[in-house]
């Protein structure tokens, strides 16, 4: 593939990542008021961010919202919270504080390439889209870190109504951008969800969802490989 004309990222796991801290448990416990333990803590904010299949848990009215928790706010916010019931955070209000997390920007930690390669593409020319699974204005994230204005497509599956891989979300980002996936690179952390992009003759780059610290320049490194000049 040449140059692409249009580079594409995903949001959770690859510009940004929701990294759980010390204080947000403080005060939370189970139904026995035992505090939770930090492997406790941690698969809780597997479960938010890296959710696999249905969680067995789940049943009836639930198990769809699971389904639709993209599609739908209300949908996602019933879900989750029944999902970390289920988990271990039955006492009141507990699994309600842990869930406004998600929702605070403040609570998204940029990866260290992050602001260098939206701005390096923009400098390149080369236009900029953000295709996202979620249920909730991402774009609020990125304005915080004063970066919201490098992209120029959103296509985010609550707004667009369908989740990726269908075609329909990567379509919703390079239609108005008005380039053919042919000419397009998508970028980001799942192979199926992201990749699913190769469907329509993008190209893919696959990058990891690991703390920051441990993936300084993958985004940088990803787009350099397919010939975008960006500074070092």
């Amino acid at each position: 593939m040449s140059r692409p004309q249009a580079v594409l990222f995903d949001f959770s796991g690859t510009l940004f990542r929701f990294e759980a801290r010390d204080e947000w448990f403080e005060g939370l416990h189970d139904a026995d008021g035992n505090a939770l333990h930090l492997d406790h803590q941690a698969e809780l904010i597997r479960r938010m961010t890296q959710p696999v299949g249905i969680p067995a848990a789940l049943a009836d009215e639930d198990r769809i919202a699971w389904e639709q928790r993209d599609l739908d706010p209300a949908q996602h916010r019933r879900a989750y919270l029944s999902m970390l019931r289920s988990s271990g955070l039955s006492v009141a209000d507990h699994a309600e504080r842990l869930y406004a997390r998600v929702l605070d920007p403040h609570s998204w930690r940029i990866f260290d390439d992050t602001r260098a390669v939206l701005e390096g593409v923009r400098a390149a020319g080369i236009r900029v889209g953000v295709v996202s699974n979620i249920a909730f204005d991402l774009r609020e994230v990125l304005a915080l870190h004063g970066i919201a204005d490098l992209v120029e497509a959103y296509a985010l599956s609550y707004e667009v109504g369908a989740i990726k891989p269908s075609p329909k979300i990567f379509h919703a980002a390079l239609d108005p951008l008005g380039i053919e996936p042919t000419a397009a690179l998508m970028v980001g952390d799942s192979d199926h969800a992201d990749g699913g992009a190769r469907d329509l003759g993008c190209d893919f780059a696959l990058v990891h969802d690991v703390p920051p610290a441990e993936r300084s320049t993958a985004l940088l490194d990803a787009v350099r490989a397919r010939g975008v000049e960006l500074p070092h």
